[in-house]
């Protein structure tokens, strides 16, 4: 599938997830999952599987807590597959969270509140790449224009031991691991999309970009 792809597709799901506070999609490291979750068949061109496990139900603001799972995550299911045009959605089933998570091809996002603490998860898989790469139209797209992402320019990093971490102290002076002058990496949601220099612009800083990398080429 298009990393472009399925970004909108998580975007849209974090949304839409009835929590009483924001919560904001990463790609996730670990496809393992255990549990129940609620899966779904898409019928379009292209088609998809797309798979969502809340971790404490309990926490869902929707005013129906005795309304099955399934039931309450349907508008969220909703607003994933609008990204994929005109299809037919099938009903949620509640299924084996592994059997859909570790699944070729499935993509998966943590959805993580501002704690960072993780509190959904979703496994999203297209069955079409080449159909999926072309229906990321303007028209398709708009729905979802108005969902925010976390744009991250990143100068540089380094891996320190914890006794280094501790004794750290106003004035040290940590070296990165980029040289002076090297473009900074402008991530979204977690995925490196481009390169940029760091400006100022009215007294706050900015990032000028300089490349921005093809959808092809993150895959």
């Amino acid at each position: 599938m298009t990393t472009f792809q399925a970004n909108a597709m998580a975007a849209a799901i974090a949304a839409r997830l009835p929590f009483a506070f924001p919560v904001l999609p990463t790609p996730s490291s670990d496809p393992g999952a255990t549990g129940r979750a609620v899966a779904v068949a898409f019928t379009g061109t292209p088609g998809a599987t797309i798979a969502v496990q809340v971790v404490e139900p309990d926490a869902l603001d929707d005013g129906s807590p005795g309304v099955a799972l399934a039931d309450r995550l349907h508008p969220v299911f909703e607003a994933a597959v609008a990204v994929l045009g005109a299809g037919a959605l099938g009903d949620g089933e509640d299924v084996e969270a592994d059997a859909v998570f570790t699944v070729a091809g499935a993509q998966v996002f943590d959805f993580v509140n501002a704690d960072g603490a993780v509190v959904a998860r979703a496994a999203v898989r297209i069955d079409d790449p080449v159909a999926a790469s072309r229906s990321a139209g303007p028209t398709r797209v708009s729905r979802i224009a108005g969902v925010e992402m976390e744009l991250v320019v990143e100068i540089g990093r380094t891996r320190m031991a914890v006794r280094d971490v501790l004794n750290l102290e106003p004035g040290r002076v940590v070296e990165l691991d980029r040289a002076a002058g090297s473009p900074a990496d402008i991530t979204l949601n977690g995925r490196l999309i481009g390169y940029g220099t760091v400006v100022v612009a009215d007294g706050d800083f900015a990032v000028r970009v300089e490349r921005i990398i093809d959808a092809v080429d993150g895959d």
